[in-house]
Protein backbone atom coordinates (compact mmCIF):
# COMPACT_ATOMS: atom_id res chain seq x y z
CA UNK A 1 0.00 0.00 0.00
CA UNK A 2 0.98 3.63 -0.48
CA UNK A 3 1.15 5.21 2.97
CA UNK A 4 1.51 8.95 3.36
CA UNK A 5 3.33 10.11 6.48
CA UNK A 6 3.35 13.75 7.57
CA UNK A 7 4.31 15.93 10.49
CA UNK A 8 5.13 19.51 11.31
CA UNK A 9 8.46 18.31 12.67
CA UNK A 10 10.90 15.59 11.78
CA UNK A 11 12.20 13.75 14.83
CA UNK A 12 13.22 10.31 16.06
CA UNK A 13 9.59 9.10 16.30
CA UNK A 14 8.60 10.19 12.80
CA UNK A 15 11.75 8.69 11.32
CA UNK A 16 11.20 5.46 13.29
CA UNK A 17 7.66 5.22 11.89
CA UNK A 18 8.87 5.81 8.32
CA UNK A 19 11.36 2.94 8.73
CA UNK A 20 8.80 0.69 10.45
CA UNK A 21 6.13 1.21 7.77
CA UNK A 22 8.68 0.49 5.04
CA UNK A 23 9.81 -2.64 6.92
CA UNK A 24 6.17 -3.79 6.83
CA UNK A 25 6.36 -3.67 3.03
CA UNK A 26 4.50 -0.43 2.33
CA UNK A 27 5.58 2.39 0.04
CA UNK A 28 6.02 5.61 2.06
CA UNK A 29 5.26 9.04 0.64
CA UNK A 30 6.53 11.83 2.90
CA UNK A 31 4.76 15.14 3.46
CA UNK A 32 5.27 18.14 5.72
CA UNK A 33 8.51 18.67 7.57
CA UNK A 34 9.59 15.04 7.23
CA UNK A 35 9.81 15.61 3.46
CA UNK A 36 12.60 18.11 4.16
CA UNK A 37 10.51 21.30 3.92
CA UNK A 38 9.67 23.19 7.12
CA UNK A 39 5.88 23.00 7.38
CA UNK A 40 3.37 24.21 9.98
CA UNK A 41 0.96 21.65 11.42
CA UNK A 42 -2.14 22.79 9.51
CA UNK A 43 -0.30 22.62 6.19
CA UNK A 44 1.35 19.28 6.98
CA UNK A 45 -2.06 17.86 7.89
CA UNK A 46 -3.87 19.18 4.83
CA UNK A 47 -1.11 17.99 2.46
CA UNK A 48 -1.52 14.44 3.72
CA UNK A 49 -5.32 14.60 3.89
CA UNK A 50 -5.58 15.75 0.27
CA UNK A 51 -3.28 12.92 -0.83
CA UNK A 52 -5.45 10.34 0.96
CA UNK A 53 -8.75 11.87 -0.21
CA UNK A 54 -7.55 11.94 -3.84
CA UNK A 55 -6.33 8.33 -3.74
CA UNK A 56 -2.66 9.23 -4.17
CA UNK A 57 -2.15 7.49 -0.80
CA UNK A 58 -4.18 4.52 0.40
CA UNK A 59 -3.92 5.62 4.03
CA UNK A 60 -1.99 8.10 6.12
CA UNK A 61 -0.10 8.53 9.36
CA UNK A 62 0.04 12.01 10.81
CA UNK A 63 1.83 13.59 13.76
CA UNK A 64 1.89 16.80 15.75
CA UNK A 65 2.90 17.55 19.35
CA UNK A 66 -0.45 16.53 20.90
CA UNK A 67 -2.00 15.07 17.74
CA UNK A 68 -5.16 17.10 18.32
CA UNK A 69 -4.47 19.99 15.94
CA UNK A 70 -3.34 17.71 13.14
CA UNK A 71 -6.45 15.57 13.58
CA UNK A 72 -8.74 18.62 13.47
CA UNK A 73 -7.02 20.01 10.37
CA UNK A 74 -7.06 16.69 8.46
CA UNK A 75 -10.75 16.19 9.19
CA UNK A 76 -11.54 19.49 7.41
CA UNK A 77 -10.75 17.78 4.08
CA UNK A 78 -13.74 16.03 2.48
CA UNK A 79 -13.48 12.26 2.59
CA UNK A 80 -11.12 12.14 5.55
CA UNK A 81 -11.80 10.34 8.80
CA UNK A 82 -8.68 11.00 10.85
CA UNK A 83 -8.46 9.37 14.27
CA UNK A 84 -6.15 10.36 17.12
CA UNK A 85 -5.02 7.07 18.66
CA UNK A 86 -2.95 6.58 21.79
CA UNK A 87 -2.98 2.78 21.82
CA UNK A 88 -3.65 -0.23 19.63
CA UNK A 89 -7.25 -0.70 20.78
CA UNK A 90 -8.15 2.84 19.69
CA UNK A 91 -6.49 2.20 16.31
CA UNK A 92 -8.43 -1.06 15.89
CA UNK A 93 -11.72 0.58 16.78
CA UNK A 94 -11.10 3.56 14.50
CA UNK A 95 -10.58 1.23 11.55
CA UNK A 96 -13.28 -1.31 12.47
CA UNK A 97 -16.17 1.01 13.31
CA UNK A 98 -15.25 4.40 11.85
CA UNK A 99 -13.47 3.33 8.65
CA UNK A 100 -10.75 5.84 9.56
CA UNK A 101 -8.24 6.52 6.81
CA UNK A 102 -5.66 8.65 8.65
CA UNK A 103 -3.99 7.55 11.86
CA UNK A 104 -2.90 10.48 14.06
CA UNK A 105 -0.38 10.13 16.87
CA UNK A 106 1.00 12.51 19.46
CA UNK A 107 4.73 13.16 19.27
CA UNK A 108 4.69 14.08 22.97
CA UNK A 109 2.98 10.91 24.13
CA UNK A 110 3.98 8.12 21.76
CA UNK A 111 7.07 5.95 22.21
CA UNK A 112 8.55 3.86 19.41
CA UNK A 113 7.23 0.53 20.81
CA UNK A 114 3.73 1.98 21.31
CA UNK A 115 3.80 3.43 17.77
CA UNK A 116 4.66 -0.05 16.44
CA UNK A 117 1.70 -1.58 18.30
CA UNK A 118 -0.66 1.15 17.06
CA UNK A 119 0.55 0.78 13.46
CA UNK A 120 0.26 -3.03 13.57
CA UNK A 121 -3.34 -2.73 14.79
CA UNK A 122 -4.11 -0.07 12.17
CA UNK A 123 -2.96 -2.26 9.28
CA UNK A 124 -4.39 -5.49 10.72
CA UNK A 125 -7.93 -4.18 11.25
CA UNK A 126 -10.48 -3.76 8.49
CA UNK A 127 -13.77 -1.88 8.39
CA UNK A 128 -16.59 -4.05 9.72
CA UNK A 129 -19.18 -3.81 6.97
CA UNK A 130 -22.49 -4.21 8.69
CA UNK A 131 -25.71 -2.20 8.47
CA UNK A 132 -24.98 -0.16 11.61
CA UNK A 133 -21.45 0.90 10.68
CA UNK A 134 -22.28 1.50 7.02
CA UNK A 135 -25.32 3.61 7.98
CA UNK A 136 -23.20 5.80 10.24
CA UNK A 137 -20.43 6.29 7.67
CA UNK A 138 -23.12 7.19 5.11
CA UNK A 139 -24.48 9.81 7.55
CA UNK A 140 -20.99 11.29 7.99
CA UNK A 141 -20.60 11.50 4.21
CA UNK A 142 -24.02 13.18 3.90
CA UNK A 143 -23.15 15.72 6.60
CA UNK A 144 -19.87 16.43 4.82
CA UNK A 145 -21.55 16.91 1.44
CA UNK A 146 -24.35 19.08 2.86
CA UNK A 147 -27.16 16.59 2.26
CA UNK A 148 -27.75 16.46 6.01
CA UNK A 149 -27.58 19.86 7.64
CA UNK A 150 -26.36 20.08 11.20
Amino acid sequence: MRIGISSDESNSLTEHVVRYVRKKGHRVIKFGSISGKSTEWVDASVQLAKAVASGRCDSGILFCWTGTGACIAANKVNGIRAALCTDSEEASGARRWNNANILVMSIRLTSDPIADEIIDAWFREKFKKDAYNERNIKKLNEIESGIIRV
